[in-house]
Order: structure tokens, then C-alpha cells, then sequence
């Protein structure tokens, strides 16, 4: 079978990222995304390696759209002011693309251990979080449950703001900045009063 004149992996991936981020990641067939390009199913093999694929290809450009934009955040600043625009900027980034976000959920080393470019898309992002949360003064040990722990606030509060899960009426972007600092208040005292 011939390819589509203009198809290639990276349309194919930036087409599977709309549909994603449109209808879910759980949404995503091949069949739907061979509509979206035009072709037929088995022409996407060509340039993915089925769904497994899409969705690691999806993985990687979400690690890497979203180090990015943590690093343009973080950039110039330092201590509560880096953190509080990298969790602005991560929780921006779960807004605009649900479906991508999702995708980069799981550990790349439980998605594939031998695979080393979507491994290194992922230590770029917690290398950018470690060197932010490094005014901190905090031990290796205690930086990454400083950051699994920033993860995890900013991921159940965007996700469950994504899902509808915030009806009353209190504005939700100072919910957000409120937890936040509640957040960080709780890393300086563990860190014996580091960065503020």
C-alpha cells in the first residue's frame, strides 16, 4: 500500500494529539484517527506501530511540551515564585491538553524500561523540577518526595478541575494558588525554613 503524499509520523502523532485531547485518550482508536488523515487504517502502520505506539509517541511530546513550558515558567526566578509558575504553567498545560497529559501519566519506565528517548524526555522534566526545588535545601531523598508531592497537588487539582469536580462557588484560581502556598509552606518547614 502507498503512503499519503505529506503523511508522515509527525502528522499522524499531531493528529492523534487533537483527537486525544478532543474526545480523551480512552477515546483514541486507529480507525478514528485514520478518518481524521484520510486514509485507511493499515496506512498509519506505516508510520506508527499501532496504538501502543501512538500512545508512546504521545507520552514524549507531552514530557517534552511540558518540561518545556515548566522551564520557560521557572526561568529568572527562584524559590515560592519558580514553583508557584511551574505549577501554574503545569496545571495550564493539563487544561489545553487533556488527552496528551494523559499520556504522560505513567512512568516511562514502566511503559518501556529500554527506552531511552522517552526515559530521557522524562528526566529532563524532573531535572527541571529538582533544580527549582534546589532553593529548598532539601537531601536527594527528600527533593523527589518534594516533587512527587508537587506533582501530585497539581495533577488532582487539574484533573479533578477538568472533570467538573469544582462546583461551589469559590474561584478556583485562588483555590489553586491557596493550595499551593499551603503546599510550599509545608516543604519549608520540613526543610527547616529553606526558600521563600
Amino acid at each position: 500500500m502507498s503512503r499519503r503524499a505529506g503523511l508522515d509520523q509527525q502528522t499522524v502523532i499531531e493528529a492523534a494529539a487533537e483527537l486525544a485531547d478532543r474526545d480523551g485518550l480512552a477515546a483514541l482508536t486507529l480507525a478514528a484517527l485514520a478518518e481524521r488523515l484520510g486514509v485507511r487504517t493499515p496506512s498509519l502502520y506505516n508510520h506508527v506501530a499501532g496504538l501502543p505506539g501512538v500512545s508512546r509517541d504521545l507520552a514524549l511530546l507531552g514530557l517534552r511540551e511540558l518540561s518545556a513550558r515548566l522551564g520557560r515558567a521557572a526561568i529568572g526566578k527562584s524559590g515560592d515564585e519558580a514553583v508557584l509558575a511551574m505549577a501554574d504553567a503545569y496545571r495550564s498545560f493539563v487544561r489545553e491538553h487533556p488527552g496528551v497529559y494523559a499520556a504522560t501519566v505513567r512512568s516511562p519506565r514502566l511503559i518501556d524500561p529500554h527506552d531511552r528517548e522517552l526515559q530521557a524526555a522524562e528526566a529532563q522534566l524532573m531535572a527541571i523540577v529538582l533544580a527549582v526545588l534546589a532553593a529548598y535545601g532539601l537531601e536527594e531523598d527528600e527533593a523527589v518526595r518534594a516533587a512527587r508531592g508537587l506533582r501530585s497537588v497539581v495533577h488532582g487539582f487539574a484533573t479533578l478541575e477538568a472533570a467538573g469536580g469544582f462546583a461551589m462557588p469559590v474561584e478556583i484560581d485562588a483555590s489553586f494558588t491557596w493550595l499551593t502556598r499551603v503546599f510550599l509552606q509545608g516543604l519549608r518547614r520540613e526543610s527547616g525554613g529553606g526558600s521563600g
